[in-house]
């Protein structure tokens, strides 16, 4: 447990440390960020529609995005979260798949 705790801590250290010593072009720079918001963005979508390697049913996408719209208007964390669970349980207990 600690040499996991050790590899974390010094994997974080290393970002920082690493940065004030490495430059990259700007177009490196701006591919790195394109990057990370692409990378969350397909997570996001994998999380969202599939499930057991199939379509997970629309009432998951749709909570999904009622917490996207509450986050976009910047509603507290757990308002969103909250709304976005909300959503989806009682499209189930509709019977939306």
């Amino acid at each position: 447990m600690l040499a996991l705790a050790a590899g974390t801590f010094l994997l974080r250290l290393a970002g920082p440390a690493l940065r004030a010593k490495v430059t990259f072009p700007k177009r490196a720079e701006k591919l790195l960020e394109v990057s990370a918001v692409v990378l969350l963005t397909a997570l996001t979508a994998t999380a969202a529609l599939t499930e057991s390697g199939g379509f997970a049913g629309p009432a998951r996408p749709i909570g999904v995005m009622v917490g996207g719209a509450l986050a976009w208007r910047k509603a507290p964390f757990l308002v969103v979260v909250l709304a976005a669970a909300g959503t989806a349980a009682l499209l189930r207990l509709a019977g939306v798949p």
